[in-house]
Order: structure tokens, then C-alpha cells, then sequence
């Protein structure tokens, strides 16, 4: 029986190795097992890096970085499935690709799920609401920058409806490549 396999992205820049803690406990969650990622993590040159790290439940199967880029993103398509599930950053990223491919002229999508925001294709996602910072309480994957913020009190959790999109005046797109990127020029469409 073949194993599921999961994905970790970890920021690497100028050598330093990002948030390697939070990486370690959403790894930990997604199999039972603790693995020591700085005994295998070596940026190779002093470039901002995506290091993806291939693992299972028994071992890290492959480790790879890549130059970054940054993607620019400015306008969401809102897709609508209740049934997509993405609880762990797993290789198989088949739903929401299909999900992904419905944007039409938008740059991403942001998935509602239950009449509830969750996350965009790539990031999870926080908006200025009520003189603060909040992000879904039922997001499809607990991401290691989301759960930094809110260790950090930079945002809380708050059901968010589509209402409450369409109203705020800026977004933020989390994850460990952009961190918390601020977005006040943007679409919905």
C-alpha cells in the first residue's frame, strides 16, 4: 500500500532557516512523528530559497530548494466547495488545482467552504475587519505562518462570511514564503 506523502515549504534566506518550530509541529501533527528538519536543512547559497521537504509517516524522502519568486497577486475569484478537504499539507494537491483552474481572469481564488471562508489556492488569508486583524476559525489548512500570528496576537480567529469579505478594505495573504502580505489594492470578481 502506497504511503500518503506531505509537503513542507520552509523559507531560507541569506542561510537562515524561517520558523523551522512550526514546521517541526505541523509535521509531527500531520504523521505522529517528530523529525529533527536541522539536521537536514543546508540552504546551499545565500538566496531567498523555497525549501520543500518530502516526507511521510516513516522518513523525509527528498529535500529540494528553489530561487523564489514571488507571485503577484491582486484579484480573487470566489469558488464555492463544501465538500474539499486539505487538512494536511499533503503532495496531493489534485482539489484544489481543479479549484484553481476555475479563477477565469483572476490572479487566485479564495475557497468558500460552508458559507465560510477558508484559504486561498496557495495562503491562508486574514482581513481587516472591526479595527482588526482576523483570519477563518475553520481555514482547510492550519498553516505555520497563521498559527505564528496568532501566538503573536496579530490576528484572531473569526468565522468570516463572504459579506465580510466583500466589506473590508484590505487582505492579507499568510504563508511561510510571503509571510503577512498586506493587500489594499485588490479584486473580487
Amino acid at each position: 500500500m502506497k504511503s500518503e506523502k506531505y509537503i513542507e515549504t520552509i523559507k531560507c534566506d541569506d542561510y537562515k532557516v524561517y520558523n523551522l518550530e512550526y514546521h517541526k509541529k505541523r509535521m509531527a501533527n500531520s504523521v505522529g512523528k517528530n523529525f529533527a528538519l536541522e539536521e537536514y536543512i543546508y540552504p546551499p547559497n545565500e538566496k531567498l530559497l523555497k525549501c520543500k521537504v518530502i516526507y511521510d509517516e516513516n522518513e523525509i524522502i527528498d529535500i529540494s530548494y528553489d530561487t523564489y519568486k514571488q507571485r503577484q497577486i491582486n484579484s480573487f475569484k470566489i469558488i464555492k466547495d463544501d465538500n474539499i478537504v486539505y487538512n494536511k499539507k499533503s503532495t496531493n494537491r489534485d482539489d484544489i488545482n481543479y479549484l484553481f483552474s476555475k479563477k477565469e481572469l483572476a490572479n487566485d481564488i479564495i475557497i468558500l467552504k460552508n458559507g465560510l471562508i477558508t484559504d486561498t489556492s496557495i495562503a491562508n488569508i486574514a482581513i481587516w475587519f472591526n479595527d482588526s486583524w482576523i483570519t477563518p476559525k475553520i481555514p482547510l489548512l492550519l498553516g505555520t505562518t497563521r498559527a505564528r500570528y496568532i501566538d503573536e496576537n496579530i490576528i484572531k480567529e473569526e468565522n468570516i462570511t463572504l459579506d465580510m469579505l466583500n466589506n473590508t478594505t484590505k487582505i492579507a495573504l499568510l504563508n511561510a514564503m510571503v509571510d503577512f502580505n498586506i493587500l489594499d489594492n485588490f479584486d473580487i470578481i
